[in-house]
């Protein structure tokens, strides 16, 4: 069962470094002159989705981390 937390673990520690660049992809590539139909610029709204998308997974991998200390600390 550790292992396959670990493994967890990791995938979801690969998805926040994809968040990231995907973020930051989007910040370097930002034209402000390309808006959808609010007014907002397309980069933008992709920064903010990449934001939560890290802040989601960072969360998930805080939680997987606990389980596994949690999990070893009861096994003793």
């Amino acid at each position: 069962m550790g292992v396959l937390l670990i493994i967890a673990l990791l995938a979801v520690m690969g998805m926040v470094v994809f968040a990231v660049v995907r973020g930051l992809h989007a910040f370097a590539t930002m034209d402000h002159n390309d808006v959808d139909e609010n007014g907002v610029p397309r980069g933008l709204a992709r920064q903010n989705e990449m934001m939560f998308a890290r802040v989601k997974w960072q969360a998930i991998a805080v939680a997987l981390v606990a389980i596994i200390v949690i999990g070893g600390a009861f096994a003793k």
